[in-house]
C-alpha cells in the first residue's frame, strides 16, 4: 500500500485546513502550545467522523461501528500530516 493511500483523497484539504487552525491557535496566545497538536487531533477526528458519516449510508451497527473506526483514524492521521508540515516549515525557515 502506497502512503499516499493513507489519506482519503478527499480529506487531503483537512491538512491545510488544521494547520492554519493551528497557526492560529498559537498566535492567539490563548493556548498552551502543548495543546495544540492535541487540539488538532480533536478538530481532525471530528471532520473526519463528520464527512464520513455524511459521504457514507450507514445501516446497522457494524456500519456505524465502521464509520466511526475510519473517521477517528482519517481525522488522526490528518492531524498528524498538518503537525508534520508545519515542523517541517518551522525547520525549513530556520535553516535547519
Amino acid at each position: 500500500m502506497d502512503w499516499k493511500e493513507w489519506i482519503r483523497p478527499e480529506l487531503m484539504g483537512l491538512v491545510p485546513v488544521l494547520c492554519l487552525i493551528g497557526v492560529g491557535l498559537k498566535r492567539s496566545g490563548r493556548v498552551d502550545n502543548r495543546m495544540i497538536p492535541a487540539l488538532l487531533g480533536i478538530i481532525g477526528i471530528l471532520a473526519g467522523c463528520l464527512y464520513i458519516v455524511i459521504a457514507e449510508p450507514c445501516y446497522g451497527v457494524r456500519a456505524w461501528m465502521e464509520a466511526l473506526f475510519t473517521g477517528v483514524t482519517q481525522g488522526v492521521l490528518c492531524a498528524g500530516a498538518s503537525v508534520y508540515v508545519h515542523q517541517m516549515y518551522k525547520q525549513m525557515a530556520n535553516g535547519n
